[in-house]
C-alpha cells in the first residue's frame, strides 16, 4: 500500500492505520476524499458455520465498531447462502455441508455477539444485518451465468491464493468451492445496489474475493466501489488468533465463561500485549501510547488488556469480577466463589464418574484424549491435588459442602457444584 498522505478530517482512516488495522486498499486516495464529504456504509461478511463466532473474528468487529464512532454506518453481513458452500480461503479440505436450519440457528446465537459490542441506538450508524441467502437463494443459475459469471474469467481465478495454495497442495477443490468468490462478489454488487454500501472490509486473505466484487459493480453498474483488507493476526507462538492448545476462544458466554475469556487475554505473549492494545481496546490511541511509555510492568498492562477487552465483550461487572476472581486464586490462594461453575447432579455421581469423561463431557479439556494427556502431565488438580490415577473416579464423597474445584494447568479453574 502506498504512502498517502491523510486528510485531517478523515479521522476513520486515520485510527484504522494508527491502531493498525489498515493493511490494502484498492484506491485509498480516492476513499479517503469520499469518506471526508460524507459517512459511507461498508460491510464485512461473516460465516455462520457454528453457533459462535471466535475471537478470530474480533479484529473485524472492532473494524465495524470503528465505522460507528466516526459516523459511519457498518453492514454486518451473516452469510446464510455462502455458508451453505464454504469459503475454501486457508481452508485443506471442504468444509462441512451444514443444512438450512442449522445455519439459521447459528445466525441467530452469532447476532447477539454484534448486539453487545456494537452501538445499536443510534439510528445512523447503528448495523444494518443482512442474510445473503435472501438474494443468493433466488438465483436463476442461467441468467446467473450470463449476467454475472461472464465477468469472470478462469485465468484470472486461478491466481488466486484461496484457489492456488488449494491446488499447489494438490487437495481437491470442488467446483462448488470454486464458485464461493462469484457469490461473494455478487453479494457486494447487490449491497451496492439495495443500501448504498461502497466498501468492502476482510482479512488480508479475502482480498482477491473483494477485488472481484469492486471489479464486478465496475462492470456491470459503472460505479466505483473499494475494499480494504486488515492483516491476520497470529500469536507470537506462530499460532492462528482464536485457536489455543485448549480449543477455540469463543465469543459466546456459554461456550466460554467470561472468567476464561479474561484469562486468555491475560495469558497474552509479552511481544503481543501493547499490539493487542491497540487492536482489541476501544481506549483512545494517544492514551494507549501514553499508557505504554509509562507502564514498565508488562503485567498490568496484560491486566488492562484483559480488563478492557472483557468489558467490550461481557460488560464492567463481568470484568471486574473476572479481575477479583483471579486476585483471589493467585495471590490470595483461596477458593474464589466467582470461578466458572459446572453444575451436575447428586444422581449423575451415585456410580461415579471417570474423570476422563468427567473433562471432556463438561468441556474442562476437549476430548477424553487431551484429559488422558494433561493427567499422564501432572496437569489436573483435584481440590489442589494432583490427580494421577486415568481411572479416578469422582463420587458424592469428593465433595465437601457440595462444592469441589478442578484444575487444568496454573491458569484454569472451575468449581463444580452438587444441583
Amino acid at each position: 500500500m502506498d504512502v498517502i498522505e491523510f486528510s485531517m478530517k478523515n479521522k476513520f482512516l486515520i485510527e484504522m492505520r494508527e491502531r493498525g488495522y489498515l493493511s490494502q486498499c484498492t484506491d485509498l486516495s480516492r476513499l479517503i476524499d469520499i469518506c471526508d464529504k460524507k459517512p459511507i456504509t461498508g460491510y464485512i461478511g461473516f460465516d455462520c458455520t457454528a453457533n459462535s463466532l471466535h475471537v478470530g473474528s474480533l479484529l473485524q468487529i472492532m473494524i465495524l465498531k470503528l465505522m460507528q464512532k466516526h459516523g459511519h454506518q457498518p453492514i454486518v453481513l451473516l452469510g446464510g447462502g455462502t455458508t451453505l458452500i464454504g469459503d475454501p480461503s486457508g481452508k485443506d479440505t471442504t468444509r462441512k455441508i451444514l443444512e438450512k436450519k442449522e445455519i439459521n440457528k447459528n445466525i441467530l446465537s452469532i447476532k447477539k455477539v454484534f448486539n453487545k459490542i456494537l452501538n445499536t441506538s443510534n439510528k445512523k450508524t447503528k448495523p444494518i444485518f443482512v442474510n445473503n441467502a435472501d438474494w443468493l437463494l433466488k438465483l436463476n443459475y442461467i441468467k446467473f451465468l450470463r449476467d454475472v459469471g461472464r465477468h469472470f474469467t478462469i485465468n484470472k481465478m486461478l491466481t488466486f491464493d484461496s484457489v492456488k495454495l488449494r491446488l499447489e497442495r494438490e487437495q481437491s477443490l470442488s467446483y462448488m468451492e470454486f464458485n464461493y468468490m462469484i457469490l461473494q462478489a455478487y453479494d457486494f454488487y447487490q449491497l451496492f445496489k439495495d443500501q448504498k454500501c461502497i466498501l468492502q472490509i476482510g482479512g488480508s486473505d479475502q482480498w482477491g474475493n473483494i477485488i472481484n466484487g469492486v471489479d464486478l459493480i465496475r462492470r456491470i453498474l459503472k460505479k466505483e466501489a473499494f475494499g480494504i483488507t486488515s492483516p491476520l493476526i497470529t500469536l507470537a507462538s506462530g499460532a492462528k488468533m482464536g485457536k489455543t492448545e485448549k480449543g477455540a476462544i469463543w465469543l459466546n458466554e456459554k461456550l466460554l465463561s467470561s472468567y476464561d475469556y479474561w484469562q486468555f487475554w491475560r495469558n497474552t505473549n509479552d511481544s503481543d500485549v501493547k499490539k493487542f492494545l491497540y487492536y482489541f481496546t476501544d481506549i483512545e490511541v494517544s492514551k494507549i501510547q501514553n499508557i505504554i511509555k509509562d507502564e514498565k510492568d508488562i503485567n498490568n498492562l496484560k491486566i488492562l488488556l484483559a480488563n478492557e477487552a472483557t468489558r467490550l465483550l461481557h460488560g464492567k461487572a463481568a470484568s471486574l469480577k473476572a479481575e477479583k476472581t483471579a486476585k483471589e486464586i493467585f495471590k490470595d490462594r483461596v477458593l474464589s466463589k466467582n470461578l466458572p461453575e459446572i453444575l451436575i447432579k447428586k444422581v449423575d455421581l451415585d456410580n461415579g464418574i471417570n474423570i476422563l469423561d468427567f473433562l471432556s463431557e463438561n468441556r474442562i479439556l476437549a476430548s477424553k484424549s487431551e484429559a488422558r494427556r494433561a493427567i499422564i502431565n501432572k496437569g489436573i488438580k483435584i481440590d489442589d491435588v494432583v490427580v494421577s490415577d486415568l481411572t479416578t473416579i469422582i463420587e458424592a464423597k469428593n465433595f465437601k459442602n457440595k462444592s469441589l474445584k478442578i484444575s487444568f494447568g496454573k491458569k484454569k479453574h472451575y468449581l463444580i457444584k452438587i444441583t
